[in-house]
């Protein structure tokens, strides 16, 4: 009997960042899934910080959780949105915890008196966490490394991935680097030499790319691919373009199946693949390119001029849209703007209201404004995190009168503190990784709005917060008409909330966002779109 091997792709990136090697990863993940084959992902960053969890959303993007409570790369995001693959805290590490390993290994006198070095403990450290993810239920690894190759930080990354196939055997490893190749308007024509560069940086390291893909504005002629084969020693058929998306990044995985990438993936790695079977995600995309109908969706946040600070939102609106054959068009108002702006006229003609998470006092009365004006004019409001926050505020003030109610995180003295620090939180000195995160139970009221889009009482889904709804005010909003609509299983914490009396108002303490997938959208993402539909067309 042959012995299972798992085998390994790693995904690379070279010329520029932001080419989209998450997506590219996601997608070659989706397209082996197509095929059959049971696949893990992983994300590789070379930054120190030990996770994403203390940095600027402006800096970085959204901070994406997993159900493990593992606070992760807004890359995961599209491994959950593309793939099957079950993630953890395994399925992302940065340079920073890397370190934090061997240093506490160094402590506890693991080496037995050996000089620590990047080579090989370091690299040691990163194979480890790359292997790790091997094992009989699984067929493929797929690795993406973070930034650009030449990146200093980067380096400990490219020489533990290039020792891989020399550890276990060549023929179980596959490279793939994706670059750009630009378009000079004025010469009139692409350039390969930066490509032609990044592989040399990349073989120079010790790596020879088995496939390149390569990200176009426009489409390469068959003599550009040929020259970029010939000049980077890669099969010409190995070569495949990948141009910018007209309509959605779910175009992407079609695109490489057109290139045959699965194929030769399966060939070179001699994985025990099935037929193609992409016929959901091809009706997926056509459903994208055809809608019926439109709506305006209005979020109001405090990131809103860093698009990634709130990606998953964003993706699971569309995947709301899909479900109902409908273009979701986002109205991005930024949270200060309202402070001084009025909000009737920032959200005329929008069909629905998303206010999301975010940190801190700025931006907060502006988000109240535009939580009191959904609530007035019947507009459909969805709350997150902070969301759910803001709008028991606002209730608090303009509906039980409590004028100068707030949360202690904007005022530690306010009279009437509705949302207060969780009672775990108190303790709590470091930032990092300190949060209540991760998965968590709820229990819906039956008869809710909430239990009825859901379709059952018993949910679980990801926290990141430390502030909650105070409890002690629980008996003055159930008596002011405020639905809490969904508790901690024992009954301690507030975690939705709705105004019955609303056509569409809910507001929840956890982040749905994170477990929507385009071919099954979130339930309270399908119901909020729903109800914006039912609006407009009432209109």
């Amino acid at each position: 009997m042959t012995k299972h091997v798992t085998k390994h792709i790693f995904v690379t990136g070279g010329v520029v960042s932001s080419l989209g090697k998450g997506l590219t990863s996601a997608s070659i993940g989706t397209i082996l899934e197509r095929r059959g084959l049971r696949v893990r992902m992983q994300k590789l960053d070379p930054y120190i910080n030990v996770d994403p969890g203390t940095m600027s959303p402006f800096q970085h993007g959204e901070v994406y959780v997993l159900d493990d409570g593992a606070e992760t790369d807004l890359d995961l995001g599209h491994y959950e949105r593309f793939t099957n693959s079950p993630l953890s805290r395994q399925s992302n590490y940065t340079s920073g915890r890397i370190y934090s390993n061997v240093i506490k290994k160094e402590r506890d006198g693991k080496y037995l008196g050996q000089t620590v070095q990047v080579v090989p403990h370091i690299t040691n450290e990163i194979k480890e966490a790359v292997l790790g993810l091997a094992g009989p239920d699984v067929d493929v690894v797929i690795t993406e490394l973070g930034g650009t190759v030449g990146d200093i930080e980067g380096l400990p990354f490219l020489e533990a991935i290039r020792q891989i196939p020399l550890d276990i055997g060549k023929h179980n490893c596959l490279f793939v680097h994706l670059t750009l190749v630009p378009y000079l308007k004025a010469a009139r024509e692409a350039k390969t030499k930066p490509t032609q560069h990044s592989v040399q940086q990349l073989r120079q390291i010790g790596i020879q790319p088995d496939v390149l893909i390569v990200r176009t504005e426009r489409p390469l002629g068959r003599d550009d691919c040929d020259k970029i084969a010939l000049f980077c020693n890669v099969e010409k058929h190995a070569v495949i373009e990948e141009q910018d998306k007209e309509f959605s990044i779910y175009e992407v995985p079609c695109g490489l199946v057109g290139y045959g990438l699965d194929k030769l993936i399966i060939e070179r790695l001699g994985l025990p693949a099935g037929t193609s079977k992409m016929d959901d995600w091809e009706a997926l995309v056509h459903r994208i390119k055809n809608p019926k109908h439109e709506v305006n969706i209005a979020v109001v946040g405090k990131y809103i001029e860093h698009r990634d600070a709130y990606k998953s939102i964003y993706e699971a609106l569309d995947h709301a849209g899909i479900a109902h054959e409908t273009r979701v068009i986002i109205k991005r108002i930024e949270a200060e703007k309202l402070e001084c702006e009025d909000a009737a006229s920032a959200l005329a003609g929008v069909d629905g209201l998303l206010v999301p998470g975010g940190f801190g006092h700025r931006g907060i009365e502006g988000k109240i404004q535009a939580v009191r004006y959904a609530r007035e004019n019947k507009l459909p409001y969805f709350g997150i995190c902070l969301g759910m926050q803001v709008a028991v505020i606002e209730y608090a003030r303009n509906v039980l009168g409590f004028e100068k109610a707030n949360s202690t995180e904007f005022d530690t003295d306010t009279d009437h503190p509705v949302i207060c620090l969780l009672e775990e939180q108190r303790t709590v000195t470091e930032k990092g990784a300190s949060m209540r995160l991760g998965a968590q139970p709820c229990v819906l009221t039956e008869d809710s709005l909430a239990a009825k889009v859901y379709g059952q009482k018993e949910i679980s889904e990801r926290h990141r917060h430390r502030f909650e709804f105070n409890h002690a005010y629980k008996g003055r909003f159930l008596e002011g008409g405020l639905g809490l609509c969904g508790v901690s299983p024992d009954g301690k914490l507030v975690e939705a909330i709705e105004i019955p009396v609303h056509p569409w108002f809910v507001a929840v303490q956890f982040h749905p966002e994170f477990k929507s997938k385009p071919n099954l959208p979130h339930p309270l993402f399908h119901g909020f779109i729903e109800a914006a539909l039912k609006r407009k067309q009432a209109k």
